[in-house]
């Protein structure tokens, strides 16, 4: 029977060395930005900040050089993704590419591809979407529908992806398209596809969710023509390629830090007025916090080590956004303010933006359910 491997991991000298040059870089860009625009965090969009953290090679730090990469560990990396998401940072443009598109690209792309794309993505200049989810796959992704045809130098693509994040503001998304029909074999006959979202034939329809924001989108495929050279990976190979890319996201810093202003307000709070109750919340929170953390620094020490800890990976986010979510159930229990969007103090704000939000984070990057299940096989329950 398989184990969970989580060993104890200290940062090396150079990568707390980073630390503070970090630290310095959000001071004088971000220093005056409110708790509750830095609640936003990965989620928030800022194209301008992202070029200045290309500038200052933390956007593709392990990749190689050739790539516009800067062939650092990947502890330093976690140490500035630390970093920027404590501060909440506003990272999103570049997040994706940085997480996720650009390592499948080093493994599964072409030299072209990667020639072409990974250099402005480490630049901070070039943004992706995730084209995955679609209408009626829910959670089940291999059941997605939208077909990729093949016709004279490429596919002609048609069908609707859904919840698709960013993909009014997005350059490029790399998708997953069915490509075969095989019966009773749903994981079979899907590949993927790098796509320019500015392409004839698509249509991007914002999706406003319950708090009035857009960042959710419906795009809509009619017809439209992907170049061969655009396919990742082999025909045939997106299942295999498309769960190597969801562990990519799933054991950050994000998986645990995403509600860590509404923290930071807390301990203002508790620290203007000191209760024996709000120690031991407090207490428990940085408990949980510091438990986490050394969870998903176990995590980039695999990476680092060239091992595959995708069994780590899904529980470090199961456990951990399962964490994020509570946080202002937390808050709100034990100070008993109500929260607001508009007016109040800045707590109020901080816990309105996150009560409103805090639904999201055990659906993205995979629901519990489907976390559980990668755990439960990897352990040999099922």
């Amino acid at each position: 029977m398989a184990i969970f491997k989580f060993a104890l991991t200290e940062l090396p000298p150079e990568a707390e060395a980073l630390r503070a040059e970090v630290r310095e870089f959000l001071r004088e860009t971000i220093g005056d930005r409110a708790a509750v625009q830095r609640a936003a965090s990965w989620g928030g969009w800022d194209p301008e900040f992202s070029r200045m953290v290309g500038a200052r090679g933390w956007i593709g730090m392990t990749w190689p050089k050739r790539y516009g990469g800067h062939e650092r560990t990947f502890l330093e990396r976690y140490v500035v993704l630390e970093e920027m998401l404590a501060a909440g940072a506003p990272v999103g443009a570049h997040w994706v590419a940085d997480r996720q598109s650009g390592p499948l690209l080093l493994r599964f792309g072409t030299e072209a591809q990667r020639e072409r794309f990974l250099p402005a993505i480490a630049r901070g200049e070039l943004y992706f979407a995730i084209g995955m989810s679609e209408p009626d796959s829910g959670s089940d992704l291999a059941s997605i529908r939208t077909r990729a045809v093949r016709t004279d130098g490429g596919y002609l693509v048609n069908g609707t992806k859904v919840w698709t994040s960013n993909a009014h503001q997005a350059h490029y998304a790399i998708a997953l398209f069915r490509t075969a029909v095989v019966p009773d074999r749903k994981h079979e006959g899907l590949s993927q596809f790098l796509v320019d979202l500015g392409s004839p034939g698509i249509t991007v329809r914002p999706i406003v969710d319950l708090a009035g924001s857009h960042h959710f989108n419906e795009v809509v495929f009619q017809d439209v023509f992907v170049p061969e050279d655009m396919r990742v990976g082999r025909e045939g190979d997106g299942w295999m390629q498309v769960t190597t890319e969801l562990a990519f996201e799933r054991s950050g810093p994000e998986r645990y830090l995403s509600s860590i202003a509404l923290v930071l307000e807390l301990l203002r709070h508790e620290a203007r007025n000191p209760t024996e109750r709000g120690a031991a919340v407090v207490g428990r929170l940085v408990a949980h916090l510091a438990a986490l953390r050394q969870m998903s620094l176990s995590v980039a020490g695999m990476l680092q080590a060239g091992d595959n800890p995708n069994l780590e990976a899904a529980l470090v986010k199961d456990v951990g956004t399962t964490f994020e979510q509570e946080i202002p159930e937390v808050v709100h229990a034990l100070l008993d303010v109500e929260p607001t969007i508009d007016d109040g103090t800045m707590l109020q704000r901080t816990l309105g933006y996150l009560v409103q939000r805090a639904p999201s984070f055990s659906l993205r990057g995979g629901t519990r359910e489907v976390l559980r299940g990668i755990i439960a096989r990897g352990l040999g329950l099922r």
